[in-house]
């Protein structure tokens, strides 16, 4: 279950700030974000080596996008199309109107479900997918604010780890990008504690007898379109963020 926080300011310097910990079985292969794609120049991302898509990226217009997916539908399923494909696909537009748009009317019967998060630093989306009965994917705008989204739906404290740490993230700190400062959601992600009803499944940064858990986790922020020449920031840690550095992604 991977786990993504926005902060939504518009009008700021800095209007989306995101922040993300991609939890996954550790034998899958993965690269850490790049331009690993010939045919789409434009975009960085991670790449997933078993279906060749990501999990997360950006591009060079400022469209970022992230898959999660839901309860109940980790991995691949036969007759299925990757998940990761999404995201590369959404970061072929220069907005992310553009992207949701095209991506509205997928067929949903060919995916797994998912949440699809779709944002640049003027709007940002919530794509929802509940699988196999599905009729459509349904789309919603994130308000400005403090939006977090699981396996489950945004903002969903029914959600374990949602009903634990949403209230920590909306009490913390926001990042200031252009001071370099992100220690108290740096802190919340890399954070083990969990509802003790729950168990350690329900923290920020997992790691399961399963051998599912945490692999690495990513703060990005988006400057506002007044900002000509201002480019994003994106700071990777390439392991769990208790223990992994974050270091800048330079593309």
């Amino acid at each position: 279950m991977c786990s993504v926080v926005l902060l939504r300011r518009p009008h700021h310097d800095w209007p989306l700030i995101f922040a993300g910990n991609r939890d996954e079985m550790a034998g899958r292969p993965w690269r850490a974000p790049g331009r690993h794609w010939p045919d789409r120049p434009e975009v960085v991302a991670g790449m997933d080596e078993l279906a060749g898509g990501s999990w997360l990226g950006l591009n060079d217009h400022g469209v970022l996008a992230c898959v999660l997916n839901r309860f109940g539908s980790l991995g691949p399923a036969a007759g299925k199309r990757s998940r990761g494909e999404l995201v590369l696909e959404a970061l072929d537009h220069a907005d992310a109107r553009a992207a949701v748009e095209a991506l509205a009317d997928l067929e949903p019967a060919a995916y797994r479900s998912f949440n699809l998060v779709i944002a640049d630093s003027s709007e940002a989306f919530w794509l929802r997918h509940l699988g196999d009965d599905a009729e459509s994917v349904v789309v919603q705008p994130l308000p400005p604010g403090v939006s977090m989204i699981t396996a489950a739906d945004r903002n969903d404290t029914k959600s374990p780890r949602i009903g634990w740490f949403l209230p920590r993230f909306k009490a913390a700190s926001p990042p200031e990008p252009g001071d370099g400062d992100w220690s108290d959601w740096q802190r919340l992600l890399a954070s083990r504690e969990h509802d003790p009803a729950v168990g350690p499944e329900g923290a920020m940064t997992v790691a399961l007898p399963s051998g599912f858990g945490t692999l690495s986790s990513s703060l990005i922020a988006l400057p506002s379109h007044q900002r000509p020449g201002v480019r994003p920031i994106w700071w990777f840690a390439d392991g769990p963020p208790d223990e992994a550095v974050y270091e800048p992604i330079v593309a």
